[in-house]
């Protein structure tokens, strides 16, 4: 497979509706694969079309507002800007529109989108909420899975379980006490 592209959307300004970006930043920080690029896409729009255009795979990440509980990682591949879930700010149809762009213009990359649910009701901050952590810390998880190669079958070693340790102690009662 060629090039990959972890693309983070999000307002940083917005808090949680930073999200996708606070994941990207985190994974960027991560040891990836050679052919992973990480791009912070911020509020992107359009362009961010030559870095889709250029990428074999495309993993999105961004904030939703769908009716999941807060902090659902939800893993879609969206293939039209209907299949994209509702989010708070202008990047919401910068996004949708990009993504026809693309596929009109003959873009046929397997995308991958991972939709973080948020609070839309939530203060205006610099950082992200204790939720919105969590699932950030989630997303990155599933995404470093994504990301990790899966070894060949002749790569593949069988490994023996360890043995277990298992000590045990057994007291019994005597008319002076306990002994061991």
């Amino acid at each position: 497979m060629g090039k990959t592209l972890v693309l983070g959307l999000g307002n940083v300004l917005m808090g949680d509706e930073g999200i996708g970006v606070y994941v990207v930043r985190a994974l960027g920080k991560r040891a990836l694969p050679s052919d992973v690029e990480c791009l912070d896409g911020g509020t992107g729009g359009f362009t961010l079309l030559e870095p889709l255009e250029s990428a074999d795979r495309i993993i999105l990440i961004d904030a939703a507002a769908d009716d999941n509980p807060i902090g659902t990682v939800t893993r879609t591949t969206p293939r039209f800007s209907r299949d994209y879930p509702p989010t708070l700010t202008a990047h919401d149809v910068g996004m949708k529109d990009l993504l026809d762009m693309f596929y009109i213009q003959g873009g046929h990359h397997e995308i991958v989108l991972y939709a973080i649910t948020i609070d839309p009701q939530q203060p205006i901050r610099m950082s992200l909420s204790a939720e919105g952590e969590k699932a950030a810390a989630v997303a990155v998880y599933q995404i470093l899975a994504e990301l990790s190669p899966v070894p060949s079958r002749a790569e593949r070693t069988p490994a023996s379980p360890p043995t277990p340790q298992l000590t045990c102690q057994l007291a019994i009662p005597t008319q002076q006490g306990l002994t061991r």
